[in-house]
């Protein structure tokens, strides 16, 4: 499965109009993650959202782009260095 498509702003429907999801292994790999660290950030509330279905959970593709974006760390300005 792949999160890119022609549109980066909403994310490709199926037939049904339901946007793909993605599962705990596809996204470990999508964020060259272990398995374990997407388990651990749900136990400590990090990540980006879930559905649960009975014990499987899926990541839809809109929330995981969000969640990416929150993650981005905000670009310092550049030091000036005053010479008097």
């Amino acid at each position: 499965m792949s999160i890119h498509n022609e549109n980066p702003t909403s994310p490709s429907t199926d037939d049904w109009g339901l946007e793909p999801l993605m599962d705990v292994h596809e996204l470990a790999a999508y964020l060259g993650i272990p398995i374990s660290t997407v388990y651990d950030w749900r136990v400590h509330g990090k990540g980006p959202s879930a559905y649960r279905f009975g014990k499987h959970l899926k990541f839809a593709i809109s929330d995981v782009r969000a969640w990416i974006a929150q993650q981005r760390e905000p670009t310092s300005e550049p030091r000036r260095h005053d010479r008097r």
